[in-house]
């Protein structure tokens, strides 16, 4: 992990096209501004923690369907 220190509206540089700017402290608070391309998924970890349970909840919860044989003759309507 790097830790960096930085004053109110100073950045920091994530490859050539993310930033992360500090907008504001106050008290034992920090409001960080994020600049990215809207490919690039940012998401407080809470809330990035929340989305992989569901997903995994998804994943176990999937229904199975039965393997239908190509050979197996049908019946008429």
């Amino acid at each position: 992990m790097l830790i960096l220190s930085r004053k109110t509206n100073e950045k920091i540089m994530i490859g050539d096209d993310i930033s992360i700017s500090i907008i504001e402290i106050r008290g034992d608070q920090v409001r960080i501004g994020v600049d990215a391309p809207k490919t690039v998924k940012v998401f407080r970890q809470e809330v990035f923690d929340a989305i992989k349970a569901e997903n995994k909840a998804a994943v176990q919860s999937a229904i199975t369907l039965p393997v239908l044989s190509i050979d197996a003759k049908r019946e008429p309507l």
